[in-house]
């Protein structure tokens, strides 16, 4: 039975038992910052679960697709050792939401394992925990298993069980019931509970979790009114007992990826543990990228980057130095593509993130081999490799740490991590102080109560300065030139956050003013850093806060364009965009996004048409604090990493949804004009936008437009002509220029008769030392190697152009068994800031100063009036 229609008829079967068939849900976890990916079939009906979600079935089937590298659950340094670990699995599960619970649980299960799988029931054994009698009684009594192959399982020393689940310390968990296959007795193992339960006799092939209580802060356990079903079965295991294999890389669609791979290595033993890393990985790392995660240094493109390099690593111990990985792509798409069409039509997008990844790697993977092998020769018996040599690899070539274990294991060697991690301390603290940074000094401040913020309603207000600061140390008052600190009761001033810069304006009692230049949180403090502009402030006084609103204004139109240009990225590039960064000014914006390459100017416009869409149909503006889950259920986007608290603060403009705490506009015609100034990459696989809204929008515009119309006047044309008037023009100078250089070149050969007889002889050898002005390359050498063929002697000319210099030696071959002339030109590169190199009896070298041309040459004189 293939794996393809293994997984159809566990989905048809819970269909028919009033199952709703799930899609996978995608391996980025929805709005779940606390988890890396998608590890488990329960993961998308969490809140289902937890009673904070409601849906139209009580009953659901899925096959989720599951990654389990990085993390808590990481697999990734067992790939390719042991017969069923993989970095990429897919999970069948059946679940009820508060419907059916354990009779019918078992009951399904044993019905698909032995009437539709086919199961013998003899060679069955489940596990039940230890004090969960109304399970055991079902699996004995109504099922018919024998007691002997039912096992109660308990607790271990630390209080945990394999039979007992829990979502997390408090909160849904009950007991749980597994159910193993016996391949019998020729393969080493026990049963579970047993001393040789590790071995492969026995196999884990189906977990149904009973969800019946809800554990307090206490410990204890109290029943769950509507318990709930959570089951779980590895469709790769269970697909290898079907197809009467011990290893999951046995099964057809495992061995359809490892033939593929032979083929592109070039490996002709299809039991390599190589092959079996690189069919695995490209399964975690295909649907990675489809589902929007690109190979970058930090979160889950990290964790992806790790696992494609590993993957070429093992491709380059197969004796492939090219690039192969990306090319099983295809392959993939050929035999899951049924199942996950997303395969079929992001194939391309698929195959050149691989490939990008690949070309990056093997920049310095050869290299980092070898500092690596060097040092393991090093070792002369010892059995570790120094924390210094694993930083070199991570730091300089780019290895992961656990590719690097990988090779240290295959040759019985352990890592110094304890070294490491005091290397990777050693770069923090020198990030950190070379990033120590500030314009004003801050103080330490101790509130009673946290400042209150008002400015998303209020503009300005009257509120009770609580602190002031200067120089570092807290005072009563400040004085007119001061700079210093204000700390108020309540404020308008937005702080700093989320990538929005902090308000500018004024606070003011009477005549006395201070000028607000920026506004930045510490703590529950808000501090606003400033001058005295005229008179005092004393602390405890009543004075006026007022924000400079035209500056608000602005930023709020930039702020709001962001999340536009979010949402369009992610409509016209696709949806691995994820937001990597922003910055929100009051004259321009900046965005830095995921993306594997440069945008074309055509999809460029296209983005930016995108968001002067939206901005005309002038959609009004939602902002709304909700409960966390009520956001989620919108669909509001969180960002993975960050941490948000119970209630969140929602923005709603148009089909853009995003958590965020900053200050925007009333409807999304207030943005004005949207304009993109550049696009550039700032770092692998993250591209940067910046741009800007407004009348600094127009501004931006009629700049260009007073451009076009002054190079139309220069270039005596029209702007609809000024492309083809300027080609035409550069044409034409590079015609001049190529006849000018054709002219100079006929000079500069015509000279050589008197070149040739203004040669000094030394020692009986004819030696030429000339500076031929404005000649270029191709012509000195020609000049050179006529004069040379002429003298029989030896030539060195030097010439400059563009302030540039150019030099060119030609040596007799009969004379350079006493002079190379790569020597002699370089004795005149060095001068002229360069370096060069050839054969003997001709070199060429180029530097940066075509003034010191004479300078090298008669530098060079010397030289080889030395060496003759």
């Amino acid at each position: 039975m293939k794996t393809t229609e293994i997984r159809r008829k566990f989905l048809d079967f819970f269909a028919s038992k009033g199952h709703t068939e799930v899609a996978s849900s995608s391996l980025v976890p929805h709005n779940d910052p606390t988890l890396l990916f998608t590890n488990a079939g329960m993961n998308q009906f969490k809140d289902l679960f937890l009673g904070l979600e409601k849906r139209d079935y009580v009953r659901a089937t899925t096959s989720q697709r599951c990654v389990r590298a990085g993390g808590k659950h990481n697999d990734l340094e067992n790939v390719g050792f042991t017969a069923r670990h993989h970095t990429f699995f897919e999970m069948l599960g059946n679940f009820s939401f508060g419907d059916y619970f354990k009779k019918d649980a078992i009951n399904f299960a044993w019905e698909l394992l032995t009437q539709v799988y086919g199961f013998p029931a003899e060679k069955l054994t489940v596990t039940v925990f230890h004090n969960d009698d109304e399970a055991y009684d079902i699996w004995k009594d109504e099922i018919g298993v024998p007691a002997e192959r039912i096992i109660r399982i308990g607790l271990k020393e630390d209080g945990s069980s394999d039979n007992f689940w829990q979502m997390g310390d408090t909160g849904p968990c009950g007991p749980c019931s597994e159910i193993f296959y016996d391949h019998g007795d020729h393969i080493w193992g026990g049963p579970p509970g047993s001393p040789e339960e590790d071995g492969d006799r026995f196999i884990e092939i189906w977990n149904l979790v009973f969800m019946q209580f809800n554990r307090d802060e206490a410990g204890v356990l109290h029943p769950l009114p509507k318990p709930s079903v959570d089951t779980g079965m590895g469709l790769e295991r269970l697909s290898a007992v079907l197809q009467h294999v011990n290893d999951n890389y046995d099964i057809d669609l495992f061995q359809t990826l490892i033939k593929a791979a032979a083929t592109a290595t070039g490996c002709t033993d299809l039991k390599h543990n190589s092959l079996k890393v690189i069919s695995d990985h490209i399964r975690s790392v295909a649907f990675l990228i489809a589902d929007g995660v690109l190979p970058s240094n930090e979160g889950r493109g990290y964790v992806l980057r790790r696992i494609i390099r590993r993957a070429v690593r093992h491709g380059y111990k197969l004796g492939q130095k090219g690039l192969f990985f990306h090319t099983l792509a295809k392959t993939l798409a050929d035999v899951m593509g049924d199942a996950y069409p997303e395969l079929i039509e992001k194939q391309a997008h698929i195959e050149a993130a691989i490939k990008q990844e690949e070309m990056r790697f093997a920049e310095t993977l050869e290299n980092g081999l070898k500092l690596l092998e060097a040092d393991i020769k090093a070792l002369n018996g010892a059995t570790t490799i120094s924390g210094e040599t694993i930083f070199k690899l991570y730091d300089t070539y780019g290895f992961p740490v656990d590719l690097t274990n990988d090779i240290a294991r295959e040759q019985q060697l352990a890592l110094d991590m304890d070294g490491f991690e005091a290397c990777m301390e050693e770069q923090r603290a020198r990030a950190r102080a070379a990033n120590q940074f500030s314009a004003e000094k801050t103080v330490a401040i101790d509130l009673t109560k946290p400042v209150e913020f008002v400015g998303y309603t209020e503009n300005h207000l009257d509120t009770v300065i609580l602190e002031l600061a200067k120089d570092g140390e807290l005072v009563d008052a400040l004085s007119e030139g001061d700079h210093g600190i204000v700390v108020l009761e309540r404020t308008p001033f937005y702080a700093e956050s989320g990538g929005q810069v902090g308000d500018h304006g004024a606070i003011s009692i009477g005549d006395n003013l201070f000028i607000v230049e920026d506004t930045k949180k510490q703590g529950d403090a808000i501090l606003h850093f400033g001058h005295m502009s005229r008179g005092s402030l004393t602390k405890g006084a009543t004075v006026h806060a007022k924000i400079d609103e035209s500056y608000r204004n602005d930023i709020r139109k930039n702020h709001s364009a962001t999340h536009l240009l979010h949402h369009a990225l992610q409509a016209v590039l696709g949806d691995h965009v994820e937001q990597k960064g922003s910055m929100v000014t009051f004259n321009r914006l900046r965005f830095d996004f995921s993306h594997n390459a440069a945008i074309p100017l055509d999809v460029l416009q296209a983005i930016e048409s995108h968001v002067n869409a939206a901005i005309i149909a002038n959609e009004p503006v939602a902002i709304e604090v909700m409960p966390i889950d009520d956001a989620k259920a919108k669909g509001a986007m969180a960002l993975f990493g960050e941490k948000y608290g119970d209630n969140v603060r929602v923005v709603e403009m148009g089909h853009s949804i995003e958590l965020c705490g900053g200050t925007h506009v009333a409807r999304t015609g207030d943005i004005g004009p949207f304009k993109i100034l550049y696009e550039t990459g700032i770092a692998s696989g993250v591209r940067r936008i910046e741009a800007t809204t407004g009348l600094h929008a127009l501004s931006i515009t009629q700049e260009s437009e007073r451009l076009i119309a002054t190079l139309s006047e220069l270039f005596k044309s029209t702007p609809e002509q000024l492309v083809t008037k300027s080609e035409q023009t550069l044409a034409d100078l590079k015609a001049s220029d190529k006849a000018l250089q054709q002219a100079k070149s006929k000079l500069a050969l015509a000279s050589s008769g008197e070149l040739l007889a203004n040669a000094e002889v030394i020692n009986d050898v004819k030696v030429i030392i000339a500076h031929v002005p404005e000649v270029e390359t191709k012509m000195l050498r020609e000049l050179a190697d006529k004069l040379r063929d002429q003298s029989q002697g030896i030539v060195l000319l030097g010439s400059a152009v563009d302030g540039k210099a150019t030099l060119v030696a030609a040596i007799e071959k009969s004379l350079t068994a006493k002079v190379k002339a790569g020597e002699f030109v370089n004795v005149a590169a060095a001068i002229v800031g360069g370096k060069g190199g050839g054969r003997p009896d001709s070199a060429t070298a180029g530097g940066q100063h075509g003034e010191k041309v004479d300078d090298a040459l008669a530098a060079a004189s010397t030289w080889i009036k030395a060496q003759l």
